[in-house]
Order: structure tokens, then sequence, then C-alpha cells
């Protein structure tokens, strides 16, 4: 297996990604279960397997080539070819507006084929698709993400670090305060760029504080639950399988190596 990640250091580029990553390995595994991450990314899939199936919720689609996928309060199923060769870029979700000219949340639970928000993402597929090291596709999107000029604002950027850290404990009051918008202003913010309400989110952030303590500690689920500041063991497991459709022991048992997925049926 191979995987690569790139953490941006230009100033420019840190406004606008977190991360550019790749995978490109093998798998004995036919599926993959991808739990809400709060992320928003594009994908490339650069394989040469046939269109990769794929389930959010109810809906079944084929993966596009390139796509764009936003929040999720919903796990992805994935059915796994044997190979495959994947390119990321992980953004900010302030910046998405920016990039593509509408909010982050109309991505949330989907897989948007990006060829069709512009024909020019098909030129970028074949260009990296071509490029025969991670470091060239590195440039390559640094240089395409440089073509979008954004001058984010102070406030903005308060506002991407609260939807991004998953410290279990900010309240919206906190928030309002920190970047002087008021709380129904906020609450339209977090809204327009997760697709969630802000008790909604306020509920993901602890969820994802909880996923990240599975990964990172030793501590027990109910240690795991008090620390996420859930009111109790019964509404950390409600809102666990809300958001996942299993229960944290579920996850627990069968979580992969990467926070959020979660491998089975080895072919």
């Amino acid at each position: 297996m191979s995987s690569t990640v790139y953490i941006p250091k230009t100033k420019y580029l840190k406004q606008v990604i977190r991360s550019i990553w790749q995978t490109n390995y093998q798998t004995r595994y036919q599926h993959e279960i991808i739990i809400p991450k709060g992320i928003v990314e594009i994908i490339f899939d650069l394989g040469d397997s046939a269109p990769i199936q794929s389930t959010i919720y109810t809906k079944h689609f084929q993966l596009p080539k390139c796509f764009i996928n936003g929040f999720n309060t919903h796990p992805i199923q994935i059915k796994l070819p044997e190979h495959h060769f994947f390119f990321g870029v992980q953004f900010h979700p302030i910046a998405i507006k920016d990039f593509f000219k509408v909010p982050a949340s109309e991505f949330s639970n989907l897989a948007i084929d990006l060829t069709l928000l512009s024909p020019s993402f098909n030129y970028l597929w074949h260009q990296l698709a071509e490029a025969k090291t991670f470091d060239e596709r590195v440039l390559i999107i640094s240089k395409w993400l440089e073509t979008k000029i954004i001058e984010t604002q102070p406030r903005d950027i308060l506002l991407n670090s609260f939807l991004e850290n998953n410290n279990p404990h900010t309240t919206i009051k906190e928030l309002s305060d920190t970047v002087f918008y008021s709380p129904r202003h906020v609450s339209r913010k977090i809204s327009e760029h997760t697709g969630m309400n802000s008790e909604q989110f306020l509920l993901y952030k602890k969820y994802l504080h909880a996923v990240h303590l599975m990964h990172h500690t030793e501590l027990s689920l109910t240690e795991i639950a008090h620390d996420s500041n859930f009111t109790d063991q019964s509404h950390f497991t409600k809102t666990f399988k809300t958001f996942t459709q299993i229960t944290p022991k579920e996850y627990r048992q069968n979580k992969g190596f990467v926070p959020g997925h979660i491998n089975k049926d080895v072919r």
C-alpha cells in the first residue's frame, strides 16, 4: 500500500486547503464503509478499473472520475476494485464558495461530478493522470489552486477554525462573541457551509471528537462519551448511530487503521 500526504506550506494554500493526499494500492477487501469525517474534498480516481459502485444513505451511484464531496451525515459504502488509485484535495469549508460559486452545503452527502461544474476539470484530471509522481501532481494542483485569487477575511478564518476543530465544548455563543456575529447569523453561516443547523453541528463535533478518541486513546466508551461532552452513554450511542448506522462498540471492533474507514468482506 502506498499512501502520501502533503501539508501546504505557502500562506495562500494554507488559507484554502488542509492537505493533498494520494493512495495507490491493492486491497484484499471487497467493501469499504466510510463514516462521516467532517471533511470537504475533491477526489480524482486515477485508477484503470471500471467505475466504482457506491451508496450514500439510500442512493446508489457510480463514483465519477473526479468529484467533490461535502460534509456527510451518512456513511458512504463502496464496492472496492482490487486496485485503486485516488488523488485528493481537502479544502477548508469556507473556501469552497469562492472556488465553486456555491457553498459547501450543496455537496453534503453527495459525490458531484466536477466536470458538470466545469469542463476544465476533465483537462485537470488528464494532467494528474499523466503525471509520474505524487510531487508532480502536487505541483499541478497547487498551480491550479493559485489561479483562484481568494482573500479570506479574519472572521471567516475564525469561523473556519470552528468548523474544523472538533472541540466538543465550544458553544454558538462563544463563537458569536469571537467573530462578532449574532448567534442567528453564526447559525446561518454554519448551515451554509455544512448543511446542518447549529444544534446538529454541535452534536456532529462531539461525534467527530469521539471518533478521534477511539483511534488515538485507550479510553473506555464511557470515558469517551464523557470527554466528548455527551449527556450520558445512551446519548453518545444514539448520536453515533445517527451518523454511522452502527454503534460505537461496533465501530471500535471493526475500525481500520485510517480513522473513519471500515474494510470488510475478504476476497
